[in-house]
């Protein structure tokens, strides 16, 4: 199973991408690892490029969520079983990114590089609630949702994703037997 998880700031990508690593036995790749160093410090390009590409020619199935485009995205959507676009409304994704900052205040979250610690700072806020979701940020995830329609879910509150998952978990054990 291979499967690629897309969406907004706060929508809950890397959460649902260690579930679905877990259900499937597979590795999970979260992109915001691959773009950071300790201290929030911004890998090479040529370095994050490598990892993703190493990561998904020596795994039969993976998870991997994160947008950056930048890091091999048309091929992660190709060779997707699944596409999953996480689309929250912006006040649900900031409840999110607040509930995350108080859990992990001070501390490096299991998605990021170590000595990234958790920050909520007024430009994040501000991405989570407009620059994340420009219109031109709309519009590619709306083309994604049309190219890879027979494979994509789009989940836009936390009681969709229960749903899809708890499919996902017939699937998984259906298959299993």
């Amino acid at each position: 199973m291979k499967i690629a998880i897309l969406g907004y700031s706060g929508s809950g990508k890397s959460t649902l991408a260690r579930e679905l690593g877990e259900l499937y036995g597979v590795p999970v790749l979260h992109l915001d690892r691959v773009m950071f160093l300790p201290n929030w410090q911004e890998r090479p390009k040529d370095e994050q490029l490598a990892v993703v590409q190493h990561f998904m020619d020596e795994n039969e199935g993976w998870v991997i969520d994160g947008n950056y485009s930048g890091l091999l995205q048309e091929r992660r959507l190709e060779e997707a079983d699944r596409v999953v676009l996480l689309l929250f409304p912006r006040l649900a994704s900031l409840w999110r990114v607040v509930k995350r900052y108080r859990t992990y205040r001070g501390q490096s979250r299991p998605d990021m590089a170590e000595g990234c610690r958790e920050k909520l700072d007024a430009a994040f806020v501000r991405w989570v609630l407009w620059g994340g979701r420009s219109a031109k940020k709309r519009a590619g995830f709306e083309r994604k949702r049309k190219l890879y329609g027979d494979k994509c879910a789009v989940l836009k509150s936390q009681r969709q994703i229960d749903r899809w998952l708890e499919k996902e978990r017939r699937t998984a054990h259906a298959g299993s037997l």
